[in-house]
């Protein structure tokens, strides 16, 4: 393990612990939360490391006790076979972990290919995301949403946090980060008369929500645009121009909300869409700098491959990029979806510990 590394943890731990003492810094509740969650993200490093070092203190404390009675010798054997998983387990939390795991999330979901059918299934990945979020104890925030005529969704996003500090520094990106990208859906849509089995696809997009400060936007690098809302099939829904468009001139992103009444509401709700999309901007560029082999996620439903396949006929689940099978697909959309992520997690664990890429991302 990396002394180096671990003793920067620990001096970040002592200082974050002496920092969050300090009265003064609960008057900004934005700084606390921050805080708070770097303590939590590192705790779990700190109590490893105190149950090493008291391991070895007993070690120590054995041998000089088998030094003076022989019948000692047999403990030592006992305390040293206790260290290598100490360690073991200490070596892989230093492994350098995402920055973003203690983040709150923005997911997006888009309709795609497949017409009526494309939107319930967008509808269908809303309610199993809302349901493993409940299942969690997280709280689900529509910020805008575009619905379609037969009850389904045309785009929509939604903001998923965790109440309070994430318990040690897992918040929901640590488990949603695998969910961007192309779902494809196989069944027979309510729309078929024949009962064909048809294909189409949904498209998510998560990215860990950006916090005011860790995006820097100029006024002038921002076009507003106003407009009347719209609901499904295309009907006004507001007598007046309430909805907005923001354009960030330098990368070309473009935020629309439209699902408040007021328009400084839908201005705010998409300027946190749009610092979290320029944050994610960010880090993209970062990654691709410091390796080739980190790709970003998808942005739309018509340019990736598929990373998961739900087929209702077979009741079965595929993640594509693990090979992942099961055939509880019913029990998946009803929110039960620890098994996926956590074989997710699984695998992109064993590829930081033999030194390669994440998997969280499409390649």
């Amino acid at each position: 393990m990396s002394n180096d590394r671990l003793s920067t943890l620990l001096d970040e731990y002592a200082a974050l612990e002496k920092r969050m003492e300090d009265p003064s810094i609960h008057s900004d509740q934005v700084l606390v939360r921050r805080v708070g969650r770097r303590f939590a993200e590192l705790a779990p490093i700190y109590a490893a490391h105190a149950e090493l070092e008291a391991a070895r203190a007993d070690l120590a404390a054995a041998k000089e006790l088998a030094a003076e009675d022989p019948a000692f010798a047999s403990e030592v054997e006992a305390v040293a076979a206790a260290l290598p998983p100490l360690e073991e387990k200490l070596g892989e939390m230093l492994i350098p972990r995402d920055p973003s795991d203690a983040k709150d999330v923005i997911i997006e979901i888009k309709a795609g290919e497949g017409g009526q059918e494309s939107a319930l299934f967008a509808g269908d990945l809303l309610r199993m995301y809302t349901r493993y979020a409940e299942r969690h104890g997280w709280v689900v925030e529509v910020i805008d949403s575009q619905e379609s005529d037969l009850g389904g969704v045309k785009d929509i996003s939604v903001g998923v946090r965790t109440k309070g500090v994430p318990d040690g520094g897992h918040g929901v990106w640590s488990r949603m980060k695998w969910e961007g990208g192309v779902h494809r859906v196989q069944r027979v849509p309510v729309t078929e008369s024949q009962g064909r089995i048809h294909t189409s696809a949904a498209g998510v997009l998560v990215l860990p929500e950006a916090e005011d400060v860790e995006v820097e936007i100029a006024p002038n690098d921002l076009r507003i645009d106003v407009f009347r809302s719209s609901g499904p099939g295309g009907q006004s829904v507001n007598t007046t121009d309430s909805a907005v468009r923001i354009t960030h001139l330098p990368t070309g992103t473009v935020v629309s909300c439209q699902n408040e009444k007021s328009q400084l509401q839908n201005k705010e709700s998409a300027m946190r869409i749009l610092r979290s999309r320029l944050l994610a901007i960010a880090q993209e560029e970062a990654d691709a700098a410091a390796s080739d082999s980190r790709k970003a996620q998808v942005r739309t439903v018509d340019r990736s491959e598929r990373i998961r396949t739900y087929n209702f006929p077979q009741n079965r689940i595929t993640d594509h990029r693990i090979g992942y099978t099961a055939y509880n697909l019913d029990l998946v959309l009803g929110g039960e979806l620890d098994a996926v992520l956590d074989a997710l997690a699984e695998a992109d664990r064993a590829a930081r510990l033999a030194g390669g890429s994440e998997i969280g991302r499409r390649p």
